[in-house]
């Protein structure tokens, strides 16, 4: 029987070729991932803050019309439809909104109250991605009377 001799010059990848090339790839898979999450992260807080500011201009429009804010309880829902809770507005003269009222990027509801804290006429609160009041990071609190 002939046993097939090993040439010297064989052609191929040995196994820890491979190995080093799988622990690349997964390497710059894993930055890749990291990266992509992070700029969801940072997406999501810029699209509730302009989310936040355009509730700040329908309101004033809502203002201007009725001579007065939308109660708490009314909520941000009399930018989309006149409110039925007293006080009812006279002037209602909306929607305010081009569409209902969204949920925040987190999918929860965003917190309203007048008056607004540090003697603004309202306040536009979304608890960020714990959806807790403070927090850190991507857990801090979106609100409209800050920055």
């Amino acid at each position: 029987m002939e046993q097939k001799q090993k040439k010297d010059n064989q052609e191929g990848f040995t196994f820890i070729e491979i190995m080093v090339a799988m622990m690349i790839l997964f390497i710059l898979i894993g930055a890749a991932g990291f990266t992509y999450i992070k700029y969801v992260s940072k997406a999501r807080v810029v699209a509730a803050k302009n989310q936040t500011q355009s509730f700040s201009i329908a309101l004033n429009a809502y203002f201007l019309d009725c001579n007065r804010y939308p109660t708490t309880e009314q909520g941000l829902q009399a930018l989309w439809e006149k409110p039925i809770l007293e006080p009812v507005p006279k002037g209602w003269d909306g929607p305010y909104l081009n569409k209902k009222v969204p949920l925040d990027t987190w999918g929860r509801e965003y917190e309203y109250k007048v008056p607004g804290p540090h003697g603004l006429p309202f306040g536009i609160r979304s608890f960020g991605a714990d959806g807790m009041e403070g927090g850190e990071g991507m857990d801090k609190d979106l609100c409209s009377w800050e920055d």
